[in-house]
């Protein structure tokens, strides 16, 4: 299903935003792929603000950023529940595409130091410069419990649920885990990108 984010937000973001969580909540594995910025379950506030603020005006959504970010850091808790599990992949240009100013993508690197550390994330980093790539970098997607994923583009969402087109979502997230950095290196991917700033 292709939707168009005029008619998911009609009348601004935090509806499509509270409407995301039931999903979620329901969601017992996530996995989620970014190739530009950090996926919303690890947001920090003012990361989200200054990225929904771009989102905003350039689709000239009403303007209700601060209640959209207010209803994305609701899905935050969940990395915390305990009843969750997420695997991020990000492409390492994720760290350096600074959203905001460097305050803000200092703080929202920081957060991702500390989420390293969450019992119930998988967070990697896919390098700069690996060879032999058998998946390109891809537009964002997320899987919900290989049931149902979700593909950001710039004038829509797809929802996916055809298990067919499912499989192969799941199986690019698998390749692309392959080439991510996690733990220590993933760290040190994201200190690097911290001491850029």
């Amino acid at each position: 299903m292709y939707t168009e984010w005029r008619r998911l937000q009609p009348a601004g973001m935090r509806r499509d935003q509270e409407n995301r969580l039931p999903l979620h909540e329901r969601t017992k594995l996530l996995k989620a792929y970014v190739g530009t910025v950090v996926p919303g379950f690890l947001q920090t506030p003012g990361y989200a603000t200054a990225l929904l603020s771009a989102i905003k005006d350039f689709h000239g959504t009403p303007d209700d950023v601060a209640d959209a970010v207010a209803a994305r850091m609701q899905r935050k808790r969940l990395v915390h529940s305990g009843s969750h599990r997420y695997a991020a992949l990000l492409e390492e240009a994720v760290l350096r595409q600074v959203i905001g100013d460097a305050e803000v993508m200092a703080e929202q690197l920081g957060y991702l130091l500390e989420a390293t550390a969450f019992p119930a994330l998988s967070l990697g980093v896919v390098p700069f410069g690996v060879t032999e790539r058998p998946v390109w970098p891809l537009e964002a997607f997320t899987v919900f419990d290989d049931t149902r994923v979700y593909v950001e583009l710039l004038s829509a969402q797809v929802t996916v649920t055809a298990p067919s087109e499912i499989v192969l979502y799941a199986r690019a997230f698998e390749k692309l885990s392959g080439l991510a950095v996690y733990g220590d290196e993933a760290r040190a991917r994201i200190m690097d990108a911290i001491g850029a700033l």
